[in-house]
């Protein structure tokens, strides 16, 4: 079928780390060239959506605006603000996600804070990881920004947020709210932004775990593109096949 729509991961689909994936930018090329709506829907909360844009730019020669890219830093806030317990915040995470909580109203506190945040942080400390297990113990919504274990670069599967998150975990015996691929909250904000249904849209990904499952657990078509973290040789055995699965985005044809 001819989707109206595409929601799109970046790493490993667009790119690898800092090495582009040529496919990936024709394919972003091809849904501008045509007029169809898409969103970049990404778990990296360690740049604000303007920083994307000028990397997106600079690195990989893609232009887009801000309002095409929804991070799962953005999806945090709009679940905060529509949980409504409180403005006290405590973030274990870089500029990308601390910067744009406070801009959007959150306080810092390391002490009775409302909701503890965690994301990638590639300068995280045990005084950090102390700090949140002791607000998560006296009270505070532990929200996990996403579930990725590990993240793919050019120097392999690098430890990811869903890693630190598990530590916390591990630490205050308390499960997270996850927010992030594949969870729904960011899924149903993302239709919001682009302004189609669930069978309208394409979710493209190379991550079968949180792209594809993102799809596959909330009624949306997905196309598994092998450039990234999930190997051609587990196809066979993944529990729900993607609705496509492709070795190249070139593969792919919009039109049909």
């Amino acid at each position: 079928m001819a989707y109206k729509g595409y929601l799109v991961d970046m790493d490993g689909t667009i790119y690898l780390g800092s090495k582009p994936i040529p496919a990936g930018k024709r394919f972003v090329d091809t849904l501008q060239e045509k007029g169809l709506p898409f969103l970049f829907v990404t778990n990296n909360t360690t740049k604000s959506p303007e920083t994307v844009q000028k990397r997106l730019a600079d690195e990989f020669n893609i232009q887009v605006g801000t309002d095409l890219i929804y991070t799962a830093s953005l999806a945090t806030i709009d679940y905060m603000k529509d949980d409504d317990k409180g403005d006290k915040v405590y973030v274990i995470g870089e500029a990308g996600l601390i910067d744009l909580i406070l801009e959007a109203g959150f306080e810092w506190d390391e002490n009775n804070p409302d909701y503890v945040v965690v994301g990638l942080d590639s300068q995280v400390t045990y005084e950090k990881f102390t700090i949140a297990t002791l607000a998560v113990q006296k009270g505070a919504t532990f929200i996990g920004t996403n579930s990725d274990k590990n993240l793919p670069n050019e120097r392999g599967l690098v430890p990811g947020a869903g890693a630190l998150i598990s530590l916390l975990e591990t630490a205050t015996q308390t499960e997270p709210i996850y927010v992030g691929k594949p969870e729904a909250v960011i899924m149903e904000k993302a239709l919001d932004r682009i302004g189609l249904t669930k069978d309208e849209v394409l979710m493209v990904g190379d991550n079968y775990e949180t792209d594809i499952r993102s799809g596959i657990n909330n009624g949306i078509d997905t196309l598994l593109v092998l450039s990234g973290f999930t190997p051609k040789e587990a196809v066979p055995s993944l529990p729900v096949a993607p609705t496509y699965v492709l070795d190249s985005l070139d593969e792919w044809d919009i039109d049909k």
